[in-house]
């Protein structure tokens, strides 16, 4: 993901794409503070470009999503507040940063993920649900919302 949003940068700079560029360099500080969150400045060595290097896929996920996150919620407050153009600026930065995630699991996806989990637990009640979650969590690898798979717990062990 790294080595991609460096050649979208320079395209992006070529392009003269300001929007585009802004974003992509939110995204690379964001990573690059995340890294130093987690390795500290102390344990930064000169083999590594960048702090972001020391993020696991996963763990560069979860930020992307965070950053996703934190737009949805401005966005709707400036609906909120009736800042259109504001809020049309945090969804078209949702965009570019959606472009770096995975595609996420459809509805049937989930539920085959989910009624998998259930079968391999062997969950029959609700008092299972945290099994259940334990091990749909690592299969849905970031593709689909906590929210949305327990939910789907829920319905299918109700």
């Amino acid at each position: 993901m790294l080595d991609r949003l460096k050649e979208d940068m320079k395209s992006a700079m070529r392009a003269k794409e300001k929007a585009r560029l802004t974003v992509i360099r939110s995204i690379q500080a964001e990573l690059k503070n995340a890294g130093i969150e987690k390795k500290g400045n102390e344990g930064l060595t000169e083999e590594v470009e960048s702090p972001a290097h020391y993020l696991s896929e996963g763990e560069q996920l979860a930020v992307l999503r965070s950053m996703v996150k934190k737009r949805r919620d401005s966005a709707e407050q400036y609906e909120q507040g009736g800042r259109e153009d504001l809020r049309d600026i945090e969804l078209s930065e949702i965009e570019v940063i959606e472009q770096y995630l995975p595609q996420p699991l459809s509805t049937e996806e989930i539920e085959a993920l989910i009624q998998e989990a259930i079968a391999e637990v062997g969950a029959s009640s609700m008092a299972d649900m945290g099994k259940v979650m334990k091990a749909a969590q690592p299969k849905a690898a970031g593709r689909a919302d906590g929210k949305i798979l327990s939910d789907t717990v829920r319905r299918l062990l109700g």
